[in-house]
């Protein structure tokens, strides 16, 4: 994964490692971009027996998902040596080259077994990389059924490595949490989801140079841009294999240095109210609690993180987030370093020549004791490929009225569009990540919902359920105060300052105001104090109709607790407390 991200704008320009922006962007198979497209006829593709119920695929990736074959495609990926961006592009054994072929004929193979309806292809594009001016991505996809709507779900991992030098091409660089983890699991996925058939197209790519600046993901997101292709998931897999944390990881991570962690995983995502990445996260989460759970011999904890991506970090998911594509980033729970390298007491595996298969303990030639834990790494797959199976598959998102009626604690919920449907999901959320209730609309198209517990700002969106009991991907959300009056103690502004999240907090953490309209030409903004009244941190803020945000980063200050106030046109409005826990 990249070390630095600061926007998702950020290229190298400017230096020998990466100059210019991609061009010349191209599918090498042009039948692979008319199927992204939607230009194609889909009896074409059409399986001779047609396994399409979203329950018969869900247990098909559940039962078939190998870590027997997870290992297979690890123990071959560590032979190539080095995948850095500017390695070997002609040695048969050797290089980045060398991988992407193998990786290409792997997609060849998958898609002989299940009647050449996975259809490869290499994503080519010009920029000088590492001293390296072309480069390919490597992709395939398995044609939709339906193509009214031509929207394609992105499974994506990165393929290229690197050791302590960026463009290193000689060192050992065999990257096996980063990335070839993830590289394992798009493959397995391409494997194993060829043999199904789905409403909208799934794509599969292994990118280039993410370890350079993303650059082969953005290659992708921008001829995704450019050509008109409408994507509308993409899931990104990226350091997923690890369960061991070291001596130093990204905040927000792991607890502390050798503690081992193999159920839970993290799911980053931009943006916090209304955001369609956050409402993604949710919906993996709850298709793998209604879906998976009931039936997982190991339970998982998915946990919905707060920020894009890991504090100074980032992943092929941002170039998708940059072209307004909905994106996430799936990542273990521990991460074996935070790829320091330039600290000379850097002692851990990632971005480095450390980052390999495993050791050999014993002495007899043989790797005994790995790096990579192929059933954690198999429950990560079956996560992603049924989240990716089931946005391919369900229905449509309605447009939806929320009514709060006058001095009752309760939500009216109203379907406006998509009303064939018989069945309706209500997502509820208050200050959290996660929905705090989700409830369900039987035969009709709306829904009484009484709401307790004395917090008055809820967060409302909600989806179709097909005939199969298949959620659509959840709409924007929309806001709903309970009886709220008197929100400021000296002039009555319909202003209010929410709760903080996530509270306590990991290195940043969200601050939002809830406007009922706009408050224009004043001068506010969110000033952080500590507990004795010194000011750490002014920050403006819009007061637009809506939810207005601020992320605050905490830097370097103690941990403890700190205040945090609205200020309109100097005069303080309302103050909350959060803690800041690390």
């Amino acid at each position: 994964m990249k070390k630095v991200i600061l926007s998702a704008a950020l290229a190298i320009a400017g230096t020998t490692t990466c100059l210019f922006a991609q061009t010349n962007i191209l599918s090498t198979n042009t039948l692979a971009e008319q199927i992204m497209l939607g230009n194609y006829n889909p009896a074409s593709f059409q399986a001779s027996v047609v396994i399409n119920k979203p329950a018969d695929i869900s247990q098909g990736i559940t039962n078939r998902v190998s870590p027997d074959s997870l290992y297979s495609y690890l123990d071959v990926l560590q032979t190539f040596g080095n995948r850095n961006t500017g390695s070997d592009t002609v040695s048969a054994t050797r290089g980045i080259g060398a991988a992407r072929r193998w990786v290409y004929s792997k997609l060849e193979q998958f898609s002989s077994e299940n009647e050449n309806r996975l259809i490869p292809s290499y994503l080519q594009f010009d920029q000088s990389i590492c001293s390296i001016d072309q480069h390919r991505n490597v992709f395939a996809v398995i044609p939709g059924a339906d193509i009214t709507d031509k929207s394609v779900v992105i499974l994506e991992a990165h393929l290229d490595s690197r050791c302590e030098g960026l463009c290193d091409t000689s060192c050992v660089a065999e990257g096996m949490e980063d990335n070839a983890s993830g590289t394992a699991l798009v493959l397995e996925l391409a494997r194993v989801m060829s043999k199904y058939t789905y409403n909208h197209t799934l794509v599969f790519i292994l990118t280039t140079s993410e370890e350079q600046g993303l650059n082969g993901a953005r290659a992708f997101a921008k001829y995704c841009k450019d050509k008109g292709i409408k994507v509308r998931a993409v899931l990104n897999n990226d350091v997923v294999g690890g369960i061991i944390c070291g001596q130093t990881a990204s905040s927000p991570g792991c607890m502390g240095a050798g503690t081992i962690d193999s159920t839970n995983l993290r799911l980053f995502s931009g943006g916090t109210f209304n955001s369609p990445h956050k409402q993604l996260a949710r919906f993996v989460k709850l298709e793998y609690k209604e879906q998976l759970l009931p039936i997982a011999k190991v339970p998982m904890t998915i946990n919905i993180m707060s920020p894009l991506d890991r504090n100074g970090r980032g992943g092929d998911h941002i170039p998708f987030y940059d072209e307004q594509y909905t994106a996430i980033r799936f990542c273990a729970a521990n991460e074996h370093g935070d790829a320091d390298v330039s600290n000379p007491n850097y002692s851990d595996r990632q971005h480095s020549t450390r980052d390999l298969f495993g050791v050999d303990t014993d002495n007899d030639n043989k790797i005994d004791s790995f790096f990579i834990d192929f059933n954690y790494l198999a429950r990560m797959s079956v996560i992603n490929g049924n989240a990716a199976a089931m946005a391919a598959s369900g229905p449509k998102t309605p447009e939806f009225d929320v009514v709060v009626t006058p001095g009752d604690e309760a939500i009216s919920v109203f379907i406006n569009t998509e009303k064939q449907y018989q069945h309706y999901r209500v997502g509820i959320r208050t200050s959290t990540n996660d929905w705090d209730t989700v409830a369900t609309i039987l035969n009709s198209d709306h829904i009484y919902i009484p709401l307790h517990g004395g917090l008055k700002t809820q967060f409302v969106s909600v989806a179709s359920v097909d005939a199969e009991g298949v959620e659509s991907l959840f709409s924007e959300e929309k806001v709903a105060m309970l009886n709220i009056t008197d929100l400021t103690k000296n002039k009555q502004l319909p202003v209010e300052l929410l709760q903080n999240h996530p509270n306590p907090f990991d290195g940043e953490t969200t601050i939002s105001v809830l406007a009922n309209e706009s408050i224009m030409d004043v001068n506010a903004y969110i000033s952080v104090t500590d507990i004795a009244g010194k000011e750490i941190k002014r920050m403006k803020i819009t007061l637009n109709k809506g939810v207005n945000e601020v992320t605050y980063e905490h830097g370097y200050h103690v941990v403890g607790n700190y205040v945090y106030t609205l200020v309109i046109n100097g005069e303080k409005i309302q103050s909350r407390r959060m803690v800041f826990a690390n």
